[in-house]
């Protein structure tokens, strides 16, 4: 096996061009080499044509096709919440206060609102682009809004942090 490796190997290694020869070693091995040693018979090893593919001159090869993976269109030219502030906290007592979607063409068909807080799914879906949140802690949140269609996700509206103050009552 050893022998046959090296053979392929050297096949695989040397030019196109150069001469093969085989011969018995002193150790009686059989062994391969481009550059046969002084004082030993040698065979020439007769090579099988190398397989390859011309291109025309002057042409490069045709590019190999990739598929093409198509990217969702957006459903709706603009999706954005609005009526959050972004530079202050929003001031709700009891946690409780409205967004509005804006949404530009209008809602279509089966599609509804579904608001994410915090990267969560938030209350129940709905078609109306006034949306409720009620009772939401105080801290920092995240807001957003996505167009669904069933379980499908049709479009997402950028993120928006905000922060809810509210009363601490003890």
């Amino acid at each position: 096996m050893g022998r046959d490796f090296l053979f392929i190997l050297l096949l695989i290694v040397l030019p196109a061009t150069a001469q093969i020869y085989k011969y018995t070693d002193a150790q009686g091995n059989t062994a391969y080499s481009n550059q046969p040693p002084d004082g030993v018979t040698v065979q020439p090893v007769e090579l099988p044509p190398l397989n390859s593919v011309e291109h025309p001159p002057g042409k490069a090869p045709p590019p190999t096709p990739t598929p093409a993976k198509e990217l969702p269109q957006a459903a709706y030219d603009v999706l954005q919440l609005t009526g959050l502030p972004t530079t202050e906290a929003l001031r709700a007592n009891n946690g409780t206060f409205t967004v509005n979607v804006l949404i530009k063409p209008r809602l279509q068909g089966p599609h509804l609102f579904r608001l994410l807080l915090d990267d969560q799914p938030y209350g129940q879906p709905s078609n109306v682009p006034i949306l409720q949140l009620v009772n939401i802690d105080r801290g920092l949140h995240s807001l957003a809004v996505q167009v669904i269609d069933g379980e499908n996700i049709v479009q997402q509206s950028p993120s928006v942090t905000f922060t809810v103050q509210r009363v601490h009552k003890p």
